[in-house]
């Protein structure tokens, strides 16, 4: 996502520096996990100070530190800062605010060694004493937070949840994702099988619907993750699965299908990608309540929400019953909101509100639509 927006302000007119660490690169070494959870319990690590200097931009834009930056550099940098937050990792160490197959808030809550008490990073109590340490004091303590001039969040969703956790909202923002229209085709007749797109996890919600998917209807899994064997192993006449999808396939895989389904569990701390990507296309979304997806569809029409796994089959074949008419209204929430032209026109104007209000000039492009 880090990338796409980069590639859209390009687009429009921006000079844009992205300055990343990749995990994978460092993993190879036997110590990159002590360096990694040192790095998060003091805020060392990597900094990208000399490059911002050298570049010197009108605006940061800082997305992810975990785990690699340090966050010692944001107090010698006096520039205006944007902080977007992809996740809920400042008040919990899993990042989703979901646990044992439900919603969970008792770090937010009741303190932060609850996550320590329940592994709840990669199962490991030694992987999740650092974020613990860090989310310590409370999400208005978080360096970057209460560094950024600006912090965006995307979804309705995640801002409530991050008022609930104790974020003061005088500098929040919502700004959804956007996907690229290229290669879908919202006009191509819709297909007789329904897709899944996406990580196959616990969180994700994967086996439950597997468990709950009826015998009349047709299903076709796309993804990978822990939970792959499993899935694989509950494949049956009218459920198949397609192994894991590179982004470039998914315009073909939606154009074929009747719509997608989202089961996600956990309140995903965004308006779903492969949510976005299904309004592109122009195919409805069935999803079960408690997500971005699912608050997005009761808003627009884009197909039907269900409260209970019991209320699958009813909410598919509302979906099939009007499958033209959520198909339009799904290309046309896409249209309003979800492009790339919409989030430049977006973040441009929140940027410079940012540089303005700290008395700052600016060389942003003047037409940035």
């Amino acid at each position: 996502m880090v990338e796409a927006q980069r590639d859209a302000l390009l687009a429009a007119g921006f000079i844009v520096h992205l300055i990343a660490a990749h995990s994978d690169e460092f993993s190879a070494s036997p110590l990159y996990p002590v360096r990694a959870a040192v790095n998060v319990a003091t805020g060392w690590g990597l900094s990208p100070l000399e490059e911002i200097r050298r570049f010197q931009p009108d605006i940061v834009h800082v997305h992810n530190l975990f785990p690699n930056f340090s966050t010692s550099w944001l107090e010698n940098w006096d520039g205006p800062i944007v902080a977007t937050l992809h996740n809920f990792r400042p008040v919990c160490a899993a990042g989703t605010l979901h646990r044992d197959s439900q919603p969970c808030t008792l770090c937010p809550q009741k303190g932060s060694h609850h996550a320590v008490l329940n592994a709840c990073y990669r199962n490991s109590v030694v992987a999740t004493v650092p974020l613990a340490i860090r989310n310590r004091r409370g999400v208005d303590k978080d360096k970057v937070l209460s560094r950024a001039d600006r912090i965006l969040v995307l979804s309705s969703r995640a801002e409530r949840l991050y008022r609930q956790a104790g974020l003061s909202l005088n500098t929040v923002q919502i700004i959804e994702n956007f996907v690229n229209s290229s290669g879908f085709t919202p006009d191509s007749p819709l297909g007789k099988s329904w897709v899944y797109i996406g990580r196959l996890t616990e969180e994700k919600g994967i086996m439950r619907l597997l468990e709950h998917w009826p015998p009349d209807r047709s299903l076709v899994v796309y993804g990978d993750g822990p939970l792959r064997s499993s899935v694989m192993k509950s494949t049956c006449e009218n459920v198949t699965y397609g192994g894991q999808v590179a982004r470039e396939d998914i315009p073909q895989i939606l154009a074929a299908s009747s719509g997608l389904v989202f089961s996600s569990l956990w309140a995903e701390g965004a308006v779903p990608l492969t949510y976005i990507e299904s309004l592109a296309a122009g195919r409805p979304v069935v999803a079960i309540s408690g997500n971005a997806a699912a608050d997005d569809i009761l808003v627009s029409e884009t197909g039907a929400v269900f409260d209970d796994w019991d209320q699958l089959p009813m909410a598919l074949t509302r979906v099939d019953a009007d499958a033209k008419n959520f198909s339009r209204r799904a290309r046309e929430r896409y249209d309003a909101g979800y492009g790339a032209g919409n989030w430049v026109e977006r973040i441009s104007e929140i940027y410079r509100d940012v540089i303005r209000e700290r008395g700052c000039s600016d060389s942003l492009p003047i037409d940035a639509t």
